[in-house]
């Protein structure tokens, strides 16, 4: 994550030093302010995913990384408050959650994450962060690149299949992201490799990952260029890219990319510009007719800072987020969060 905006930009106001390199930060003075903003972690906070608990929504929780050679996983309860905490992982990087995994022959909510120096992906329990993957799943095993970085995870609704979208820090032009199939031996989580896909423009890198479940579509942001798209499901045999998108607007960085459906087949693709303190709205349906043509809709400000990953959920979350909850990554350690209904108004004034 860059740390320095690269150019003086309009609307913005200077605020603080960095404190990872004492370079002036800056704040949207258009930007939307969050709800909450989470207590710190140790060292620097890089990807959110939202769990719902189904049996009581308001003590659904955040899950968070911590990225350092120190590093954590953090869950944060719907107040910002830590309310547990995995530390000592090697440079965890993303973090997705999935949710009916069959452990010993019961369902069990996961969340994942990469683990960059131990090039791994790691697999705990939810809500309680109990490891379940006897020290780490190994990726790109063979490979010359293989310290991984994004994640996201996809729950193939024909079977309740889960998979898991591994990116990493650079690779080959083609073959960039390969994906895992989770399965329970024994009681331990492994990883089956299924399938290696996804062009790479070798600029600069990829991490933010995110799948569609519903609608079976799989984005990632190739930083500086765009957003690319493929099929979700491993058994179609089809790595054909189906569109590049969002290639203009952004002032440097593709970042965390997020999904709020607003029903089965529709809603919003919201993509991190980094380096302007915004996210970029797209129809998550397509337009036109067109489900692989995505079109900029809205530009929504916000007071995060340089945010690399984010979250959303439509379910709602108490008076407070009655129409969503969406979380995104901000410098100084901590998480946002902003009230769905808040980020819908921007994008329907445009």
């Amino acid at each position: 994550m860059f740390k320095n905006i690269l150019a003086p930009l309009s609307g913005l106001v200077l605020l603080a030093a960095c404190q990872a390199n004492s370079a002036k930060t800056v704040v949207r003075q258009d930007g939307l302010k969050p709800v909450i903003v989470t207590q710190e972690t140790g060292h620097d906070t890089d990807d959110p995913a939202i769990w719902i608990n189904k049996a009581d929504t308001l003590k659904s929780l955040v899950i968070g990384t911590d990225k350092n050679s120190d590093g954590g996983l953090y869950a944060f309860d719907l107040e910002g408050k830590i309310v547990n905490k995995v530390l000592g992982l090697k440079r965890p990087n993303n973090v997705d959650i999935a949710y009916g995994f069959k452990l010993n022959g019961q369902p069990v909510d996961i969340a994942v994450l990469t683990e960059r120096e131990t090039n791994s992906i790691r697999v705990f329990r939810l809500p309680d962060l109990t490891p379940l993957d006897n020290g780490g799943i190994p990726v790109f095993e063979s490979e010359k690149e293989r310290a991984p970085m994004g994640v996201a995870l996809y729950t193939r609704p024909a079977d309740a299949a889960i998979f898991a979208v591994v990116g990493r820090k650079s690779g080959p032009a083609e073959g960039y992201l390969w994906q895992y199939r989770l399965v329970d031996e024994g009681g331990i989580v492994k990883g089956r490799l299924v399938r290696k896909f996804g062009a790479y423009s070798a600029k600069k890198e990829i991490e933010a990952i995110a799948v569609d479940n519903q609608l079976g579509y799989i984005y990632y942001s190739d930083e500086t260029v765009g957003v690319r798209k493929y099929l979700a499901d491993p058994s179609k045999w089809d790595n054909r890219e189906l569109t590049l998108f969002a290639k203009e607007g952004f002032v440097s960085d593709h970042e965390g990319i997020s999904i709020y459906p607003t029903t089965d087949s529709t809603g919003y693709l919201l993509v991190s510009n980094q380096q302007n303190n915004s996210f970029m709205v797209y129809r998550r349906e397509g337009d036109n007719g067109h489900a692989n043509e995505h079109t900029l809709i809205a530009e929504v400000p916000v007071s995060t800072l340089e945010s690399d990953g984010s979250d959303v959920t439509a379910v709602p979350l108490g008076n407070k987020f009655s129409k969503g909850l969406f979380v995104a990554m901000s410098n100084g350690k901590v998480f946002h969060y902003y009230s769905w209904e808040e980020i819908a108004g921007k994008i329907e004034k445009r």
